[in-house]
């Protein structure tokens, strides 16, 4: 199989393709970006090529199957420029249409497209794990989610009018891991959490590597629609930065979005706003879909598991 990934240089990228290219179905791998990625390979090809371009049309005739990765986020730079949330939504949103439009014309077979469970609507009083079958919503100004939803809005019609291309919808927890997105990284590097009255909302995340591992079992398979992904376990903010960190600074819901929206808005470092407004919920899916029907077995299958992979060294390399 030739496959092409878009967004070749993005941090899931950097896991992905040396899973692609050491794989024996895989023939040939073409990477499409703005910028390299610096990975090389004998069966990898790199093509700057932009998303929303008629060029990708050529690079989609050379293949069998799309990977697409590329979705911009909040504080990431264009080049040397830093996205505004119209290009942001432009890239995002038109970008994918263009991929998958021209994929369609091109007779490409397969789609695997990287969504998010940040597309599903959250309410207070839902306290249950989330199927793919929940309803569709984004919290006002959540520019992630509210492109990831209106790309998945415009699917559904593009799905009833090319069958012939089969469509993967794979929407992961939060993505952590070595690579994992910076935005992610920092923010989990605070050691900050909302103080809330118990029972806490509870989070979940997914590792990298089972992310991957998700996208190579799609990819080889018959599989269509939607499958969420996500570790088997739920936790609160406040236990997950204990975990990462041993210690745990507990702030007002009000307060941790002043300091998190400042520290955003001057560093570019950590969440955008609208991200915290997400704590308030019980934010939890359920991932037994995947795990049926695609047979996807996480390697790191709690969030204790996914935490500790990012978690702060140990001095001198002792143990705990």
């Amino acid at each position: 199989m030739n496959v092409l990934v878009t967004g070749s240089a993005s941090p899931l990228a950097r896991v992905l393709l040396p899973v692609l290219v050491n794989d024996d179905r895989v023939k040939r791998v073409i990477g499409v970006d703005i910028r390299t990625g610096g990975f090389t390979h004998p069966k990898y090809r790199f093509r700057a090529v932009d998303t929303r371009g008629p060029e990708l049309a050529v690079s989609l005739g050379e293949v069998d199957a799309v990977i697409h990765l590329g979705f911009a986020a909040a504080g990431r730079r264009f080049g040397p420029f830093k996205l505004t949330r119209e290009t942001m939504r432009d890239i995002n949103v038109h970008g994918t249409q263009n991929v998958f439009e021209l994929a369609a014309q091109q007779g490409v077979k397969h789609a695997i497209l990287l969504s998010s469970a940040a597309v599903y609507k959250l309410d207070h009083f839902h306290r249950g794990s989330l199927t793919e079958n929940h309803p569709r919503g984004t919290l006002p100004g959540f520019a992630h989610a509210e492109d990831r939803s209106s790309v998945e809005d415009w699917l559904d019609g593009f799905e009833a009018q090319h069958p012939a291309l089969r469509v993967v919808r794979l929407r992961p927890h939060l993505i952590v891991g070595p690579q994992a997105e910076p935005y992610v990284l920092d923010t989990l590097d605070t050691g900050l959490a909302p103080r809330f009255p118990d029972p806490q909302p509870l989070a979940q995340c997914v590792h990298e590597n089972d992310v991957v591992n998700a996208i190579l079992t799609a990819l080889f398979s018959d599989a269509r629609g939607a499958y969420n992904l996500a570790a088997s376990n739920a936790m609160a903010v406040r236990d997950m930065q204990q975990l990462l960190h041993g210690r745990v600074r507990l702030l007002p819901l009000t307060l941790l979005r002043n300091v998190l929206t400042a520290r955003w808005r001057l560093s570019g470092k950590g969440l955008a706003p609208a991200w915290v407004e997400g704590l308030r919920y019980n934010f939890a899916v359920h991932s037994g879909r995947a795990r049926r029907e695609l047979g996807w077995k996480p390697r790191y299958d709690t969030v204790q598991d996914c935490l500790k992979t990012i978690a702060n060294p140990v001095p001198d390399g002792k143990d705990n």
